[in-house]
């Protein structure tokens, strides 16, 4: 079971409902996308300058719905830790129940060129403090 060391919450937008008052799934990833900056930046301390990466792998399991929501909480953390990428496990909660659960490969990129590079040693470090 993976451990979490970081939680935020999202606000779920009225729009972010489909027509039967669920959630739509693409808009989960949205929500993985908050957290993620939201972990980086107030969690592991990286300045939104320096976040060169892309994602390269994303899967997400819907597990229930969520219904008529004014927000959830996600909760990530990084589960390991590659050459030039890094793996993050998510998961959406709404009312005490895990609604989604994801996990997302990032690769760490040279924003000149475009081409991957090593994750950054002060990454790494804060990644180990969780």
């Amino acid at each position: 079971m993976t451990e979490f060391p970081f939680t935020t919450t999202v606000d779920v937008r009225y729009q972010d409902h489909d027509t039967l008052g669920h959630v739509n799934n693409a808009v989960y990833v949205t929500y993985l996308e908050e957290a993620r900056v939201a972990y980086l930046t107030e969690h592991a301390g990286l300045s939104m300058e320096n976040l060169s990466m892309v994602v390269a792998h994303l899967d997400v399991d819907f597990v229930e719905p969520v219904r008529h929501a004014e927000s959830v909480e996600v909760a990530i953390a990084v589960t390991d830790v590659g050459g030039s990428s890094f793996t993050m496990a998510y998961e959406i909660r709404h009312e005490d129940s895990v609604a989604v659960e994801a996990e997302s490969v990032q690769v760490t990129i040279d924003s000149d060129t475009g081409k991957s590079h090593p994750v950054p040693k002060a990454w790494r470090a804060a990644f180990q403090e969780d």
